[in-house]
């Protein structure tokens, strides 16, 4: 992996789901680490449906290995929210990890 190319601050935070009294759900999203990685927008769509449009971006993130990655989580980057998808650990060789992620834009 090349190290000059992990340019970019990513957050990686992972979802707790609490319910209250009348039983209705209140996620939160708590910051589990922050690493440098690489981003990569892989590719975008647009949609039109009931007079309300959005894109979706999906991304490829690059960073270096580490344990207890899920696809559950989600990244930000500068803004922009990302759901993580897939993680791949590449040559599974514990050294990188590549997040497949997809960024909803409304």
């Amino acid at each position: 992996m090349d190290a000059g190319k992990l340019r970019h601050r990513i957050l990686l935070q992972t979802k707790t789901v609490t319910r209250d009294t009348f039983g209705a759900e209140t996620i939160t999203w708590t910051t589990l680490a922050t690493v440098w990685g690489s981003v990569e927008p892989m590719r975008g769509q647009e949609f039109i449906e009931s007079q309300r449009a959005w894109a979706e971006v999906d991304t490829r993130m690059r960073i270096r290995y580490r344990d207890g990655l899920v696809p559950t989580m989600r990244a930000t980057l500068s803004g922009h929210v990302y759901d993580v998808k897939a993680v791949i650990e590449v040559e599974e060789r514990k050294r990188e990890v590549q997040l497949m992620c997809r960024e909803i834009v409304t």
